[in-house]
């Protein structure tokens, strides 16, 4: 080995952690997403009707208030927890009021949201797999990579928000049975990938698509009225409880850094 391949060898580790837009999985990782898709779920509620901003003034808002955050998102050269949090909360408002423009506005039934967002989403993984061959959320250190990545994130959420609606409200499953099912679904996954070795990075997508209806689920549970099966938190008080929870662990973790990569196990 030469000299520079010597020396490009020994500098990768920290130019990928450098570059690493992500955090690690973490338990930490999987809580706050879960509590990002449940704001997302009644944040969405809270400006639409409480605040009466309506559907399409409040999708105007979480579209420019997105863009924002995604520019601030792509300028950084590393992962920052507020900033790719706050992210997460916002694509996750967006991706719901995809959703309930098409339902809502457009009279789409949610087996067909559900159904297209389906396809849209395989679409995205598959072009992106064409492209970078690979899904892993620990290489995203190209700016390519990251749209790839938000992208797939927005349809998760646009797709978990149709699902969610479908087993909670279309067919009358309830709150309770919704959070359930994807739940159990959840805990399948993760039994399927500990124990009978499912690919991680499948694992990890089918998980993360799962936590958007099991997030809204929840939201629904607390936020909706004793009549309509929840237990009348009401939007506002299940949005500040949700948003104090997420602030807190984020900035628990931008202190401890427990969600970064190493140097020693960057990706090559």
């Amino acid at each position: 080995m030469n000299t520079f391949t010597a020396n490009r060898a020994a500098t990768t580790p920290t130019v990928r952690r450098m570059l690493n837009k992500v955090p690690e999985v973490t338990f930490y990782f999987w809580v706050i997403k879960i509590m990002c898709t449940t704001v997302g779920e009644t944040a969405a509620d809270y400006l639409n009707v409480n605040l009466g901003f309506g559907l399409t003034n409040t999708t105007i808002v979480a579209g420019v208030l997105l863009a924002v955050l995604l520019g601030v998102q792509f300028a950084l050269r590393r992962y920052v927890a507020p900033a790719y949090w706050l992210v997460v909360v916002v694509i996750s408002v967006f991706g719901t009021l995809i959703t309930d423009n098409l339902s809502d506005g457009y009279h789409v039934p949610l087996t067909t949201s559900t159904t297209v967002f389906s396809i849209v989403l395989a679409i995205v993984f598959a072009v992106w797999f064409a492209f970078e061959r690979t899904l892993s959320i620990h290489t995203i250190f190209t700016r390519r990579r990251e749209g790839f990545y938000w992208l797939a994130i927005l349809f998760t959420f646009a797709l978990g928000t149709a699902a969610g609606d479908l087993t909670a409200e279309k067919f009358q499953l309830g709150y309770g049975v919704s959070v359930a099912i994807f739940g159990g679904g959840i805990a399948a996954i993760a039994l399927a990938h500990y124990a009978l070795k499912l690919n991680a990075v499948l694992s990890f997508w089918l998980a993360y698509i799962l936590t958007r209806p099991l997030g809204a689920s929840i939201g629904d549970g607390l936020s909706q009225s004793h009549h309509a099966g929840g237990l009348g938190l009401g939007t506002t008080g299940t949005s500040y409880i949700f948003l104090g929870s997420i602030l807190a662990l984020v900035s628990y973790l931008t202190i401890t850094r427990r969600d970064q990569t190493r140097p020693e196990v960057a990706p090559a």
